[in-house]
């Protein structure tokens, strides 16, 4: 199988993959506004934001082909796909935690639907 023509990596899974990791920075900021009071709530959420999305463009796999192929750090394939899955469900966690349980159910969904459809970047990672 060309890992280019792999389903994970068509143009539409990477958008709706892009568009999964905003929202799961939004949901974690918007955990940390709710959670932490004020005046703190500013430094809780943009700190949080800037260190989540630091882990994710930093820790990459070398030669991914749903990236530009080259890695900042070095992360083997089953360490960046924990990162991702505790990125993605605990941005899940995150709205739940924050008192909105039918928007966490909803994001679980298709969160659980995208890990599915994208067996075969987990097989990918899995394997590097």
């Amino acid at each position: 199988m060309n890992v280019t023509l792999a389903l994970a990596n068509n143009d539409g899974m990477l958008a709706v993959r892009f568009l999964l990791e905003l929202a799961s920075l939004a949901c974690v900021t918007l955990w940390a506004w709710r959670a932490v009071p004020p005046p703190w709530r500013w430094l809780a959420a943009v700190a949080l934001l800037v260190a989540l999305g630091w882990a994710w463009g930093t820790f990459t796999v070398p030669d991914d082909p749903s990236r530009s192929g080259e890695s900042d750090i070095h992360t083997p394939g089953p360490a960046r796909l924990l990162l991702e899955l505790a990125i993605f469900f605990g941005a899940v966690a995150a709205l739940h935690c924050a008192g909105l349980q039918r928007a966490a159910r909803w994001l679980l969904a298709v969160m659980v639907l995208y890990q599915i459809l994208a067996y075969d970047r987990i097989t990918w990672l899995l394997s590097h």
